[in-house]
Parts: structure tokens; C-alpha cells; sequence
């Protein structure tokens, strides 16, 4: 009977040393699984440390605007994925939407977009279908170069002004480009025109390369006022 328990006790001292390097080996060395379906809602792509690369969700589950790891409320009603740098802020993606409502009206788009560093996109790739008009295209901005989180952090103060007051703010800061403006458009415009718009600082266009549907091209220049000052056209040219 001694012996059937020193048997039995070896047998679990064995057996525990074995299971204990099972769980150690696995801990430390990298698994590799194969699917061939994944059903899920989001997945969330992070380095060793829990920093966050990368975020693929549906609707339900897309996140905030994430900065340096903390989440801040942003509503926004689409599916996709979004790109994080190295401190955990958002720094790009691609997200998309669509349906036909009851009125059969079409809410269509596909946006790809870069940001600036610590701000909002700089360059984006669209594809809008809104209120039976289309426009898609390559858009290039400016943004401001301080950190979009002051804009955030400012957004209970906007709230709590009077509306006169903040529609009065608002508009200066547009004014002033505060939050910046786009320099360059090329693409198709929502007239079914092929045009390449070239804006100053203010996000005014001063220079239109035109082609119309009926394929009469163009060469405009505008003021700041958005009134054309000269017109370039192959007749022209010709003249």
C-alpha cells in the first residue's frame, strides 16, 4: 500500500512538472491558428505593450475618435477600419456606408483618409451619392498645427455658450481658417464635370481645369469672391 502511494505521488509530481511547462511554453512562444470563417463584430490589432494599431468594426461597434490611447465621443454612423501611429492616436482609415431610404433616395459614400500628425485628415479618397447627385475624387487639406485634442477638450465650452455667441465665434474662425481649409480637389464634381480645383489658404478656389460633360474644356482663374476673372478656352488660344 506504501508503495502504491509513492507511486501515485511520483505519478503527480510528473505529471505537474509536465503540465507546468506546457502552460510556460505556451505563454511565451507565438500560436499561429487557421480559419476559414470568422464571424465577429470588431477587431481590435494591438503591439505587446496594449498599444492599439488597429481597428476593424462594424457599425454597432465602431469607436470614438481615439487619442493616445483614451476614447472621446464621435458620432459616426459607418463601418470600416481606422489606422493608430505609435502613441495609440488615429491616424487614418477607411470607412464606408450606404442604404436606400423609404423615400428611395440613395445616402451613398466610401472615404479613405490620411491625417496630419495629432490632427484630422489631410488627404482623402471619396466616393459621395447624396440627394441624387455623385461626386468623387482626390481632396488635399491644411490643418492647423496645434493638437486637435484642444478642439475636443473645448467642445463643452462651445456648447455652453449662448447660440448668437458661438454662431458669431464660428464664423470668425472660418474667417480665420482655424480649422483649416482644402487646397486641391481633382476629380468628378456633382454636374458630372471632370475638373482639378486649385484653392489658396482659405480654402478659395483661384484656379478650375474644367472638362464638361459635352467634353468643352477650360481654364479658369477666380477672385476671392469666387467671380471668374479670366477664362482660357482652345478658342481662345486660337484667337
Amino acid at each position: 500500500m506504501k508503495l502504491q502511494n509513492r507511486l501515485l505521488a511520483a505519478w503527480v509530481g510528473v505529471l505537474t512538472v509536465v503540465v507546468g511547462a506546457v502552460v510556460l511554453t505556451g505563454a511565451s512562444s507565438a500560436r499561429s491558428e487557421k480559419f476559414d470563417v470568422i464571424d465577429v463584430q470588431r477587431i481590435n490589432v494591438r503591439e505587446p505593450d496594449g498599444t492599439l494599431r488597429m481597428t476593424v468594426s462594424n457599425m454597432a461597434q465602431f469607436p470614438g475618435l481615439i487619442l493616445e490611447g483614451e476614447q472621446y465621443p464621435h458620432d459616426r454612423k459607418v463601418a470600416g477600419m481606422l489606422f493608430f501611429n505609435d502613441e495609440g492616436t488615429e491616424n487614418g482609415g477607411l470607412v464606408y456606408a450606404g442604404s436606400r431610404g423609404a423615400d428611395g433616395e440613395v445616402s451613398h459614400f466610401v472615404h479613405l483618409s490620411m491625417d496630419q500628425y495629432q490632427q484630422d485628415q489631410v488627404v482623402t479618397l471619396n466616393n459621395i451619392e447624396a440627394g441624387g447627385r455623385r461626386r468623387s475624387g482626390l481632396t488635399v487639406g491644411d490643418r492647423p498645427e496645434r493638437p486637435i485634442l484642444e478642439d475636443i477638450q473645448e467642445r463643452a465650452t462651445l456648447e455652453a455658450m449662448p447660440e448668437a455667441e458661438r454662431a458669431a465665434l464660428m464664423e470668425r474662425r472660418a474667417a480665420e481658417n482655424y480649422y483649416g481649409a482644402n487646397r486641391m480637389f481633382a476629380g468628378r464634381n456633382g454636374d458630372r464635370e471632370s475638373v482639378i480645383d486649385l484653392m489658396d489658404e482659405a480654402g478659395k478656389t483661384r484656379l478650375r481645369l474644367r472638362v464638361e460633360p459635352d467634353g468643352a474644356a477650360s481654364i479658369e482663374f477666380l477672385d476671392e469672391d469666387g467671380e471668374v476673372t479670366g477664362t482660357v478656352t482652345p478658342e481662345t488660344l486660337k484667337g
